[in-house]
């Protein structure tokens, strides 16, 4: 498997980033978080991590907007998904 390119990177950590500050805007640590949602605190750390070099699966961010009770668009309508 080819590894990411430097656009690919880029958004990946970008989603990482949204991930870590939605996370963070329920008022919950990683751990709590985790127990919330029935998860082990390794995946929070995983789908937050820049340097996890294989990043999320479109469908964590869709499971992840569940949890937030959020859609998937406003996931990504963050300004730092917009392209400059």
């Amino acid at each position: 498997m080819a590894g990411l390119n430097k656009e690919d990177l880029i958004l990946k950590n970008k989603i990482a980033k949204r991930i870590k500050n939605l996370r963070e805007n329920t008022g919950l640590s990683q751990s709590d978080f985790a127990k919330k949602n029935d998860l082990d605190r390794q995946i929070i750390n995983r789908w937050e991590s820049s340097v996890n070099k294989r990043g999320v699966t479109i469908y964590t961010i869709k499971r992840f907007c569940d949890m937030l009770n959020i859609s998937m668009e406003t996931f990504f309508s963050d300004s730092s998904f917009n392209k400059k």
